[in-house]
């Protein structure tokens, strides 16, 4: 499978500012770098349509920040994986750690969000981490492997389904602070165990990736790829500097 680089603008960017970055990028970044690997843009809901229409032309993904687990009905504010298909998105972040902060989202709605998403044809970007509390009482493998089971519990995936399992150690999120590249490790190794509780080997070998994100810049880039199970990078402030993102495309291998 190729490597995924996906870019969360979360809610920093107006649609005038999104629509200059997305044709920053549309100009800059190399068509023989998205050939080689997936670039997912997932702007927010408010300039969703406009940064599809400027991207179309060319090689990038697009995908959302969230989504509901129901295609359509009276969920006011709720964003439809049946429509956000139909809008050309075919990519999902789904269980965040600032929803799952600041908007109470709990394993039971992530596993919904996630059965949706794929019921869609939606890849879901499944977010799993520790915070810094449960790091500190030696709980990060328990969280790991609870939160990938209860999102993906009973759920089969097809030969031409996809899934991303993304690594966010709440922790170090925005802080500015980087992961030692050998505790990445070590997180990668316990979600492809639990992965393995779940599914063939085949299937989490063919039809999942399992990505990193935390503070991911330019520079520290590098210090993640080699890693075993390695699959790409969830971004987020670098993915709003264009020079920055590209290099971390480049480097990614």
């Amino acid at each position: 499978m190729k490597k995924v680089i996906i870019a969360n603008w979360k809610m920093n960017l107006g649609f005038r500012d999104s629509m200059k970055l997305a044709t920053e990028l549309a100009k800059q970044v190399p068509e023989i770098e998205l050939g080689s690997k997936e670039v997912i843009i997932c702007p927010s809901a408010s300039s969703l349509l406009l940064v599809a229409e400027i991207l179309k032309e060319h090689l990038f993904g697009l995908g959302v920040q969230d989504i509901f687990w129901e295609d359509q009905g009276a969920f006011t504010g709720g964003e439809s994986p049946k429509f956000i298909y139909e809008a050309g998105c075919r990519y999902a972040i789904i269980g965040h750690s600032e929803r799952r902060q600041y908007l109470a989202e709990t394993d039971e709605m992530v596993h919904q969000k996630t059965k949706a998403a794929l019921a869609a044809g939606v890849t879901p970007i499944l977010c799993v981490g520790e915070t810094f509390e449960e790091r500190s009482r030696n709980l990060t493998d328990n969280v790991l492997m609870s939160q990938a089971i209860k999102a993906l519990s009973g759920i089969d995936l097809l030969p031409n389904e996809q899934l991303v399992v993304a690594y966010e150690p709440v922790w170090v999120i925005g802080s500015g602070r980087s992961l030692d590249p050998s505790e990445a490790q070590h997180a990668f190794r316990i979600i492809y165990q639990a992965l393995l509780d779940l599914f063939p080997l085949h299937v989490v070998n063919n039809n999942i990736r399992i990505i990193y994100g935390g503070s991911v810049d330019g520079v520290n880039a590098s210090e993640f790829v080699g890693l075993e199970h390695f699959g790409g990078f969830l971004i987020g402030g670098a993915s709003l500097r264009v020079e920055e993102f590209i290099s971390i495309i480049k480097q990614t291998k």
